[in-house]
This record gives C-alpha cells, structure tokens and sequence, in this order.
C-alpha cells in the first residue's frame, strides 16, 4: 500500500484517531433518546462524523494520486504557539476581566499568528464577534460568563 498524498493520509489519520477517542469518551456519559439527548448524544455523534471524514480523507490518501505526493512542509510554529498562547491567555482571563475584555485580546492575539496584520480588521472583528458572543451565549443562551471585569461589576 502506497501514500499517494502524505498531507491527506496524516490529517486523515489525525482526525479518525480524534473522533474515534471522542466517540469512545462519550460513551461514559448517558445517551439519553433522540426526544431528549442526554450528555453523552451530541459528542458521540459527532466523534463519529469526524472519525468518518477522517476515514474518507485517508481512503482518498491512499487511492487518488497527488502530484509530487503531496508532501507535508515544514511546522509553523510561530503561529502555532501564537493560537495556544492566545487560547490559554482567554482561558485564564475571562474570569477575571470578562467576555468584553477578554474577547478582543484573544483576537488580537490571534491575528498576530498570521503574515498579514491590520488594526482595522483587527477592530472590526473584535466589536462584531464580541457583540455576537454576548448576544448568543448571554443573551440566547443565559449562560453565566462574566461579561465585565470582576473590579466593575463588583
């Protein structure tokens, strides 16, 4: 058996070997029924459409020819610490500065990993994502994020 293109076989692989460890992750909560999905219906579902994308783009690695094999470049990894850095800092942060806050830096953060970076867009993106996040998780979904920072609010 031949790799015909090594970016599709180790994404593939990738994305069967996490939706096959979701699936199985999920199967320890209660399913419940279609009319009332319990915890474990929603994970479990979907670690299966992934495993099976998955199982497609390796079905696809290893049948359609790619010229050159396709083969896999180098890591970024600046842009890549950039994405978990940015991820672990909204993490840490919006408990104690907000949604409002908080929102804005990781986006900042964010388009720092990339080659292009504008303030303008950077703006645009903020206010509309955060105005977006506060009106679907707070508004819509009554959660209870912080939506100012603790100093303000109390």
């Amino acid at each position: 058996m031949k790799i015909k293109s090594q970016r599709d076989f180790w994404s593939g692989l990738m994305f069967l070997v996490v939706g096959v460890a979701f699936a199985w992750g999920a199967t320890e909560y209660s399913f419940g029924t279609s009319a009332r999905p319990g915890p474990g219906y929603f994970p479990f579902g979907l670690g299966i459409l992934l495993a099976l994308l998955g199982g497609l783009v390796l079905f696809k690695a290893l049948t359609l020819e790619s010229e050159g094999g396709d083969p896999i470049g180098d890591i970024a990894w600046r842009p890549l610490l950039i994405i978990i850095v940015a991820i672990a800092v909204f993490g840490l942060a919006l408990p104690r500065l907000g949604l409002a806050c908080t929102l804005p830096i990781l986006i900042t953060l964010s388009a720092l990993a990339g080659s292009e970076f504008h303030w303008r867009d950077v703006l645009i993106s903020s206010v509309v994502l955060t105005v977006g996040s506060w009106a679907l998780f707070i508004l819509g979904l009554k959660l209870t994020i912080p939506l100012w920072p603790i100093y303000i609010t109390g």
